[in-house]
C-alpha cells in the first residue's frame, strides 16, 4: 500500500475535523521533520535525544554540540565506547547520560539493539527494541518514530505539551489523562503524528494568544 503523504494526511485530517482544520489555516503545514542544518543517521539522532532530556533548547544544543564535536560532528557506536568517559562528561553530559549513550553504543554495536533495517519493523517493535536500552523511554521511543523515520500514526499520550494542546484546542477545563488522551486519539488514526503536530502548536497558538 502506497505511503500517504504528510500533505495528504493533513488534508484529509481537516476534511474529518473542523477543530484540526482552524490550526491548519493558522499554522500552517505540519512537518515531521526536525530543525537542523543536517539529517542523523540513526545512532546520532538517539544520541541526540538523550543528551537533549530533560534540558532547555540552548543548554542543551550547548552541550549535544560539544558532544558531537568529538567525533567531528559523526557519532559512531565505535568512536562512542572508545573515547574516554571523562571526555563525554567533559562535553556536559550528566553521569546518567553519558551512561545512557554508552549503554545505546554498546548495545547497537554488539548487535542487541541493531539499527540498521529498523525502518522495516512495526512501530511497537521498534519502541520495545529501543526500550531496552537505559534512558530511552516510550516517549523517545515515539519522538524517533515520528522526526527520525516519519511514522504519521504515532500518538505520544505522556507528552505534557499534546495533552496540554488537546485541552486547549478542544476546550477542555483540564488536561485529558494518558488514558484518556489514548481515546481520543482514536478518532485521528491513521495519522495521529500530525495530529499530534497541531496539538503542539495548539500551545504556541495559546500562548500568543492567536488559537482560533
Amino acid at each position: 500500500m502506497p505511503r500517504t503523504s504528510v500533505a495528504a494526511a493533513t488534508a484529509e485530517l481537516a476534511d474529518r475535523d473542523p477543530v484540526i482544520a482552524k490550526l491548519v489555516a493558522v499554522a500552517g503545514p505540519a512537518t515531521l521533520k526536525r530543525r537542523g542544518k543536517e539529517r542523523r543517521d540513526h545512532f546520532g539522532a538517539l544520541a541526540r535525544s538523550i543528551a537533549y532530556q530533560q534540558l532547555a533548547g540552548k543548554a542543551a544544543a550547548a552541550i549535544h554540540g560539544r558532544f558531537e564535536a568529538l567525533f567531528d560532528g559523526h557519532p559512531t557506536p565505535e568512536a562512542v565506547l572508545a573515547e574516554p568517559e571523562e571526555n563525554l562528561r567533559g562535553a556536559g553530559l550528566s553521569a546518567a547520560k553519558t551512561a545512557s549513550i554508552l549503554d545505546l553504543a554498546s548495545k547497537v554495536e554488539s548487535g542487541v539493539v541493531p539499527l540498521d533495517g529498523i525502518e522495516k519493523l512495526s512501530d511497537d517493535e521498534i519502541v520495545e527494541r529501543l526500550s531496552s536500552v537505559r534512558g530511552i523511554g516510550r516517549w523517545t521511543a515515539e519522538m524517533f518514530l515520528m522526526f527520525q523515520l516519519g511514522r504519521i500514526d504515532v500518538w505520544p499520550v505522556d507528552d505534557l505539551g499534546v495533552r496540554a494542546g488537546y485541552a486547549a484546542a478542544y476546550r477542555l477545563k483540564e488536561m485529558p489523562k494518558p488514558k484518556e488522551l489514548a481515546v481520543y486519539g482514536e478518532a485521528f488514526r491513521p495519522y495521529r503524528s500530525i495530529a499530534a503536530w497541531y496539538m503542539w502548536q495548539a500551545i504556541h497558538l495559546s500562548r500568543a494568544g492567536e488559537l482560533p
